[in-house]
């Protein structure tokens, strides 16, 4: 139970739009309003991550309805809420509710339903798909469950799919249309997808940066969401679909002619073949000590196929984020997650052990950033400690890209405002991570070298408790997209002219980088990596 305090967890849960229900400790009874120690006015507090739902109980007949309704309110909005327990309610004893004057049943339970768009809508936006040339589609996690559906429709309008962050195992990374992430942390064949369409469809999906979509007067655009609130809020919508995303492409399918030309395909196929290419060579430039690229890249060849995956975002990402958004190709049944909408920092180690108790049968990776370890990791390989012999497959493995500096924030600086890297706030003293792991009765390692780097995964995914990866990665190794800006290639070089303490580095990494995004050939990406 929360002591009362409000977590960055509780906030990146709410913008993410997943179901939370937070049970909140609150004082007595008897002491409440009277500025008493630790009295805090937590339906103040709560009241934006909860607003659907925050209430205090004040007596145990309250229970079954707010316990109840937090749920069920929880999965309907798939939103957080919150119920505060006062401390000497929680040691009464429990009084069901009577069958009296202003007492409040309840029960349990939530029944599944799938709403769907109206007939005519449905037909207005087939009209409009049938009638593009180069359909490109940007799935979110909404489009999770509808991952057949998504498939049936690439193969019949012969279209592009590319994926928002969150919704990165919507669909399998080893289908030939499908681009990967799309954004600032995306790749380059989502942004050509997004350059040359001319018909837009979005799925589940509330990605806010229209600057990555196509021109405001390009494509003809169509979006299905299942919240009003959240549906025409990104592209000038030509009809909006609110439905369930199984279910509407489940009765939008019928009505879609099979586009024979294959040509627009066959050109995202090829982009995307091509960008493989460019993170196998990318993954392979020299670095000092290690290449964070090569570092992710070895781990995409091993991941096992029911895999739960989380990663840092934030400004102590280490740059995590990038590189789990590129060169993990999400296949079969494996699941991915991190903080997409608030990009709250350090969520990688804490998603990771809330998988392993909701999923102790499966493994589970986290990519952390050295900033996001020294936050909370390092304090959460305690509960993996204390709980992981619990878990029927033991295996849980944190990456830490140890590169001594916040360097998302860092790199961001540079990209967005031609900021220097300022080493007051950004740098971070590095720590014995593995040495710490060990200490407290898990097991480690420090990798420091390139050829110890495929090893150590192989150790990791072999141990019998979780494991922790100490990897000495380079912070001049830029993050920043192969499809990046004119001004965002201007403002990087003017971190430089203004002095940047790591531009020697910074322009030598940043040309090695450059330069595999212009080689023609390379080999062909397996499914070995």
């Amino acid at each position: 139970m929360s002591s009362g305090t409000r977590s960055a967890a509780e906030d990146s849960k709410a913008l993410d739009r997943v179901p939370v229900v937070a049970l909140v400790g609150q004082t007595s009874r008897t002491a409440m309003g009277g500025s008493y120690q630790q009295e805090v006015d937590l339906a103040s507090l709560y009241k934006d991550v909860a607003s659907d739902f925050c209430e205090t109980a004040t007596v145990p007949e309250q229970l079954p309805n707010l316990i109840d309704r937090a749920f069920r309110t929880a999965y309907a909005r798939r939103t957080v809420t919150a119920v505060i327990l006062p401390a000497d309610v929680q040691e009464l004893d429990y009084s069901p509710p009577e069958h009296a004057f202003k007492m409040v049943p309840s029960s349990l339970g939530l029944g599944r339903w799938a709403p769907a768009p109206a007939e005519e809508d449905l037909q207005r936006a087939a009209e409009i798909l049938n009638a593009g040339d180069k359909v490109a589609v940007l799935i979110g996690q909404g489009a999770r469950g509808a991952r057949a559906e998504v498939e049936q429709l690439a193969d019949v309008l012969g279209a592009g799919v590319a994926k928002a962050l969150l919704g990165k195992d919507a669909l399998p990374d080893d289908l030939p249309y499908v681009t990967g992430s799309i954004g600032l942390l995306g790749t380059r064949p989502s942004y050509e997808l997004m350059q040359g369409c001319d018909t837009l469809l979005m799925i589940g999906s509330s990605f806010p940066y229209t600057q990555f979509m196509p021109e405001l007067d390009q494509a003809r655009a169509v979006q299905i969401d299942i919240d009003p609130h959240m549906i025409g809020l990104r592209y000038p919508v030509e009809i909006n679909l609110v439905g369930d995303a199984r279910e509407t492409l489940r009765r939008l399918l019928p009505l879609l002619h099979r586009y024979e030309n294959r040509s627009w395909q066959q050109q995202v196929e090829k982009n995307v073949a091509r960008w493989w290419q460019i993170m196998e060579r990318r993954a392979a430039v020299d670095a000092d000590p290690l290449n964070p690229e090569y570092v992710v890249h070895v781990l995409d060849g091993k991941l096992p196929d029911n895999v739960i995956l989380a990663a840092d975002s934030g400004s102590g990402s280490g740059s995590a984020a990038n590189w789990y958004a590129r060169h993990l190709g999400l296949r079969g049944r494996m699941r991915g997650s991190l903080s997409g909408t608030l990009a709250s920092m350090g969520p990688g180690v804490p998603y990771a052990i809330g998988a392993k108790f909701a999923h102790p049968d499966r493994p589970a990776i986290a990519l952390a950033g050295d900033g996001a370890m020294q936050m909370n990791g390092m304090m959460e390989l305690v509960t993996a400690a204390k709980y992981h012999h619990e878990w029927s497959d033991p295996r849980l493995v944190v990456a830490v890209l140890n590169n001594g500096d916040l360097n998302q924030v860092t790199w961001e600086m540079r990209a967005m405002s031609g900021a220097p890297q300022f080493e007051a706030s950004q740098f971070i003293p590095d720590l014995p991570y593995a040495d710490l792991a060990r200490a407290i009765g898990l097991d480690g390692v420090r990798v420091e070298e390139p050829k110890h780097v495929e090893a150590a995964w192989d150790q990791a995914l072999a141990a019998d408790r979780p494991f922790v990866i100490d990897f000495r990665t380079d912070p001049a190794f830029p993050p920043i997209p192969p499809h990046a800006s004119l001004d965002q290639i201007e403002a990087a070089a003017s971190a430089v002219l203004h002095g940047d303490s790591d531009r020697a580095s910074m322009i030598e990494q940043g040309l090695k980088a450059k330069v595999q995004d212009t080689l023609p050939g390379g080999r062909h990406r397996t499914d070995e990596g």
